[in-house]
């Protein structure tokens, strides 16, 4: 019997690779005539394990591994050259693949980040899909100021640490650019020119499956229907719901152990993503925010990687070091300072009634499968651009910060932080009842 095969092309970091796995699994679930292969390319750091499943329709083919640039930082350019030294070993792998008479390649589906791979698709004569990991609403903002860019001459820079706001058709309020993705600005590492690229590829491919679903972001996929964008497709939420504990079992254990002592909805967790870490100083202030506030905490603290080294963040071997002095002994009944977090378990745990987060986007849609009000503190990429919406379109967060950026010497204080901590755990508050009534309709979808 001959098979449809579809292949996939995720951009090789957790969040990216977990939701592409996620929806491989409901296509093939939801049509059998298809069976999926998934490329992995390997990063020079970081892991891609762990990347299962016990479908029988989807495999994983991993590429060997490529020389790239000896550029220390994840820069634009780094990211662009990485994707396109593969494009050869992708479509050595898909002439593999295609060898069998009983295989008929039906398309590609390709990450944000990978659009380069739409020529290999085209060589092959067959379509592109797009899958776009983020919401739509930031998809919208990327087109628009694209467009703009492009046809009408914007200057991006001109948005720069600024509260000048852009209209953009998919946010209901005006866009400041103190919330514009970093990458937007960045001309010398080539994020602004890779961004663009990436932008202005999205218009070539037939259809852009969105990680969202229409009762979240009913004004931003409504703008892109009819317009000029190829056909968007919300086939959110796309999560994974298992109870993995990629950092260890034992780990997992004790701290699930401690949540169980807990009283319901009382420990806010901290955390923030593969690539969130902060320094000292930064440290120090949290740590402050969270013993003012009385509130109970559990708090991923994750150590940065060594300056100039292309990493992600590591445990630390004493973390009494980076904190306040004492302040484990004056917290110790309130509260738990880890490292590795198995996120979506804590966040499922009944104890746990507020989520001090990144504001990534597959976090932020656990936080709503689950019910956990949000504390917004974006780091990088597009995470300041989530915060706004969630806090100002969507009312479904209170801020710490909208705007941070990890590449700024800004410290949030101690003040701030504790307000807002104050302010998640308010059990009468607006915010926790639409995060309620937005998990209603998530469960739904």
């Amino acid at each position: 019997m001959e098979q449809t095969e579809l292949v996939f092309i995720p951009f090789p970091v957790v969040g990216h690779l977990a939701s592409a796995l996620e929806i491989a699994k409901l296509i093939t679930k939801r049509d059998p005539r298809f069976s999926i292969t998934i490329f992995i390319m390997k990063f020079p750091f970081g892991s891609t394990d762990g990347m299962d499943t016990d479908s029988d329709s989807i495999r994983f083919v991993t590429l060997p591994p490529v020389e790239v640039s000896s550029e220390t930082t994840l820069s634009g350019h780094f990211i662009s050259e990485f994707v396109k030294v593969h494009i050869p070993l992708v479509r050595d792998a898909v002439h593999e693949l295609t060898r069998s008479n009983s295989v008929r390649l039906s398309g590609f589906i390709i990450d944000m980040l990978c659009t380069h791979m739409i020529d290999v698709a085209d060589e092959f004569g067959v379509p592109s899909y797009l899958f776009f990991s983020s919401g739509a609403a930031v998809l919208g903002f990327l087109l628009h100021v694209q467009f703009l860019h492009d046809y009408e001459g914007l200057d991006i820079n001109e948005f720069k640490d600024s509260d000048a706001e852009l209209d953009v058709p998919t946010f209901v309020n005006s866009v400041p650019g103190k919330v514009f993705p970093a990458w937007m600005f960045d001309k010398e590492s080539g994020g602004a020119e890779m961004l663009l690229y990436h932008t202005r590829r999205f218009r070539e491919v037939k259809g852009i499956l969105v990680n969202t679903f229409i009762e979240l972001e009913s004004h931003a996929i409504q703008s892109l229907s009819g317009s000029t964008v190829p056909e968007v497709y919300p086939v959110g939420p796309i999560l994974n719901t298992r109870m993995g504990s990629g950092g260890g079992q034992q780990d997992a254990s004790a701290i699930m152990s401690w949540l169980d002592d807990q009283p319901p909805s009382s420990v806010i967790f901290l955390c923030f993503g593969s690539r969130g870490s902060f320094g000292a100083d930064q440290i120090k202030e949290i740590a402050y925010g969270l013993e003012h506030s009385g509130h109970r905490f559990l708090w991923s603290l994750r150590q940065p990687p060594q300056k100039g080294k292309m990493e992600f963040p590591g445990g630390y071997e004493n973390i009494e070091e980076v904190l306040p002095e004492g302040f484990l002994h004056r917290t110790a009944r309130i509260g738990k300072v880890i490292g590795w977090a198995p996120q979506i378990a804590v966040l499922a745990h009944s104890a746990v009634g507020g989520f001090v987060s990144h504001c990534g986007w597959n976090s932020l849609l656990e936080s709503i499968w689950y019910g956990v009000p949000v504390a917004t503190w974006p780091i990088y990429a597009e995470q300041q651009i989530n915060a706004f919406q969630m806090v100002k379109d969507l009312g479904l967060a209170v801020e710490i910060k909208i705007d941070y950026n990890k590449d700024r010497d800004h410290i949030v204080s101690a003040h701030e932080i504790e307000n807002g901590l104050r302010n998640l755990m308010n059990t009468n508050s607006e915010v926790r009842q639409k995060k309620k009534e937005m998990q209603k309709y998530i469960e739904k979808s």
